[in-house]
């Protein structure tokens, strides 16, 4: 799997920091209302949060009465954020790539991850990795972009859209064709793996995982005609995938 650590990058940490102190962001108004809506009980919960970002996570999970978070991160910029910003005594830090998470030799009850798994190369090597770390009816319970989403190549516009600049509907090409993209996103060469919905149900289903709930990135009516702009799109195509699955 690839090592890639594009949020030590300044040009895009500092894009990143900046849309996250925006209120109206896509993680705030659709990623983080729906995955925790999808969290088990976390009372009492040893859990391990995969690709931890800046810690508001786990922070969350220990407000939720989690007994113990360890987050794991390769950008050691995000993890300098989570241990000034996002610290109790019961959240650990580590610096560890998807490759590298072998080396965690405890169990845990919930193990979550918002919006990293794109970067793994082998999705269906990474499920079985984190099957194998899991308690006996422990919970997955992660993000990711959505097939839809992470099939643009760059070639075309995202979208088709009228001569006011009203989206009309999204453009999809090679969605078929698994593997890297390399897409211009703040900087140039942002990379991520796309893989279709088939290999992302059978690379969780190959790993043992029992799925019971999978929902879509959605926006509340209000929020996407007050900012259609930024959030006009969703309509036409989800950006994120959520799960929540069963050891």
């Amino acid at each position: 799997m690839s090592k890639q650590n594009i949020y030590d990058n300044d040009s895009f940490y500092d894009n990143f920091k900046s849309n996250r102190a925006d209120s109206i962001n896509f993680n705030d108004v659709i990623e983080t209302p729906i995955i925790t809506a999808m969290l088990p009980d976390m009372k009492g919960k040893k859990v391990l949060d995969i690709g931890c970002g800046m810690g508001q996570h786990a922070m969350q999970y220990v407000g939720l009465g989690a007994a113990s978070v360890l987050g794991t991160d390769i950008s050691e910029k995000m993890l300098a954020y989570a241990r000034e910003n996002n610290s109790a005594e019961n959240i650990t830090y580590r610096r560890l790539a998807f490759e590298e998470l072998a080396e965690i030799e405890e169990k845990f009850d919930v193990i979550t991850s918002s919006l990293a798994f794109d970067y793994a190369e082998d999705f269906g090597a990474l499920m079985k990795q984190i099957y194998g770390m899991l308690n006996d009816g422990g919970k997955l319970v992660f993000s990711m972009s959505h097939p839809i989403d992470t099939s643009y190549d760059g070639t075309y516009d995202r979208y088709t859209r009228t001569e006011t600049g009203e989206r009309l509907y999204a453009n999809l090409r090679n969605y078929a064709v698994e593997g890297v993209r390399r897409i211009k996103w703040v900087v140039d060469e942002y990379e991520l793996y796309h893989i279709t919905f088939a290999t992302l149900i059978n690379g969780l289903t190959g790993a043992g995982f029992i799925i019971e709930e999978c929902e879509e990135a959605k926006v509340p009516e209000e929020i996407s005609v007050k900012y259609p702009e930024k959030f006009g799109g969703t309509i036409h195509q989800p950006q994120f995938i959520f799960f929540r699955c069963r050891k």
